[in-house]
């Protein structure tokens, strides 16, 4: 019986169960959408908190209610506004990052219209195929 438990163990982290275990180490807090009426495109920001060891990395994300999804970061430099795509987010072991207005942001391609009050759900993928599922509170243009 002992040997078969040691068995199951060793197979889960040869198909990656290690890699895996980096979801659980990812806390996703204060999600939530700007609501802009007559937008194609919407912000989603939130708070990332990495409890692991080791380095995450998202490098992708994915909603149902978009047609593709961004990690971006606004910045202003020399006065001008600028908005600029993100292959990739680290967030660094036992640190948190924050995804906020006038800074990093995932950015919706809107597949449909928001409404304030209802939730979007999103899947943040990771370097190494594990992913978070989060779902994100729809605000008002002006709340937030």
């Amino acid at each position: 019986m002992r040997s078969a438990a040691l068995l199951a163990a060793c197979l889960a982290l040869a198909r990656g169960g290690a890699v895996l275990a980096g979801a659980a180490e990812l806390a996703v807090q204060d999600a939530w959408v700007r609501a802009v009426p007559g937008a194609e495109v919407a912000a989603v920001y939130l708070t990332l908190r990495n409890a692991g060891a080791q380095p995450l990395v998202i490098v992708a994300v994915r909603s149902p209610r978009a047609t593709g999804a961004m990690i971006h970061e606004s910045a202003v430099a020399a006065g001008r506004a600028t908005m600029r795509p993100r292959e990739r987010l680290v967030v660094p072991p036992g640190e948190t990052v924050r995804l906020a207005p006038g800074g990093l942001h995932i950015m919706l391609h809107l597949a449909g219209a928001l409404t304030p009050g209802e939730t979007v759900p999103l899947t943040l993928e990771l370097a190494g195929g594990a992913s978070v599922t989060v779902t994100a509170q729809v605000r008002a243009l002006g709340a937030g």
